[in-house]
């Protein structure tokens, strides 16, 4: 096992170089990068730095400088002031140099500094990085926690008032957008027009460190109540039918049949026979259900509830052009997704000891 994890690790190296490459020359042809971002604030009010680096005052510069630029809407600005903002953002070094140094500076995990919040970008994830961890794990932890044995129940009672019933609901839960439940909670509880019972920013309070282990308990997850029940809503229908269905189809089975005909009582068929089969397509399914709740389904619940989390961080970023903080957050999606990949395939071997990935 340990070879094959030594393997595995080895080819996140190439992953990530893949993404990492494409996605940056990809956006190095996009258009409306930082410069133009920049160029077309000067243009509209920035007087300072006009002044700052070309020595004159705005009306010189925009009764003399006319030349040509290769950045649409720079036409009126001195090109000192271009090529500055080039160097600010490192535009002033050819395409592939400036690719080379973002290589060897990730391999390091030494991402630079954001373009417009003038913090290091490491910094700004990893303080990020906690929100959006505690709204994926909980919400995936919830709706496993639910949905599993929900399924379970609902295959062991295949076409019964309670199975139609259950589905109906799921069904309708899942056709609530979480981003309206989540308004609908806040108006509700959080202050809106009823009840003043949970905070509506944050992931914990002003005076967290002042509390004692507990109170720092209790306020964290005081504050993630209600997030996490806008974002676990609508997950319960495809888990709970997944796993009714994987049991559906392993209980048909002979060895179900020949273990109910040697006196096995139903529950130890299908927690002791039953269970271990029918959970590998589940627990195979949980690293993309965590990463699409944490990298997909937070955005709006993080916007929503204040949470400055790494989906808002990663929509700032794509917004403002700010490609240091960009490339960051996609490398640690991709990092964070190939390691839950990982775990997964490992958590198969607990399930089933009889799966050998060394053997392949």
């Amino acid at each position: 096992m340990a070879a094959y994890i030594f393997r595995r690790l080895l080819l996140m190296i190439p992953t990530l170089w893949a993404v990492i490459t494409l996605n940056f020359f990809i956006i190095q042809i996009a258009p409306g990068g930082p410069v133009e971002q920049q160029i077309a604030v000067m243009q509209g009010i920035d007087n300072s730095m006009l002044d700052r680096v070309s020595g004159n005052n705005q009306s010189d510069l925009q009764g003399t400088a006319t030349t040509e630029s290769k950045y649409l809407g720079a036409r009126g600005l001195d090109p000192a002031i271009i090529k500055e903002i080039e160097q600010r953002f490192g535009f002033d070094k050819p395409l592939m140099e400036r690719y080379w140094m973002m290589l060897k500076s990730y391999v390091t995990f030494d991402f630079g500094d954001s373009f417009f919040k003038g913090e290091s970008v490491m910094g700004l994830v990893m303080n990020r990085l906690p929100v959006s961890v505690s709204l994926g794990l909980w919400s995936t932890l919830i709706i496993y926690m639910i949905s599993i044995p929900l399924g379970i129940y609902k295959a062991r009672n295949h076409g019964s008032q309670f199975d139609t019933s259950t589905t109906t609901l799921l069904i309708t839960l899942s056709a609530i957008p979480g981003f309206l439940l989540a308004v609908l909670l806040i108006v509700l509880f959080a202050g809106g027009n009823y009840f003043d019972w949970f905070p509506l920013r944050g992931l914990v309070s002003d005076n967290w460190d002042s509390l004692s282990w507990f109170g720092k308990i209790t306020d964290y997850l005081w504050h993630m109540f209600l997030p996490t029940i806008a974002l676990t809503i609508g997950g319960f229908l495809g888990l709970t039918l997944l796993t009714k269905n994987s049991f559906l189809d392993e209980i048909g089975k002979q060895y179900v049949m020949t273990a109910r005909a040697k006196g096995n009582t139903e529950r130890k068929v299908m927690y002791g026979h039953v269970f271990r089969n029918a959970m590998l397509i589940i627990i195979a399914g949980f690293p993309a259900a965590f990463i699409g709740i944490l990298f997909g389904s937070s955005l709006l619940i993080e916007v929503i509830f204040s949470l400055e989390g790494l989906g808002l961080l990663t929509y700032e970023a794509i917004v403002q052009r700010d490609y240091p903080v960009i490339f960051a957050t996609l490398y640690v999606f991709t990092f964070i997704g190939l390691v839950m990949s990982l775990i997964g395939d490992l958590m198969y071997t607990v399930v089933d000891p009889r799966i050998d990935f060394e053997g392949r």
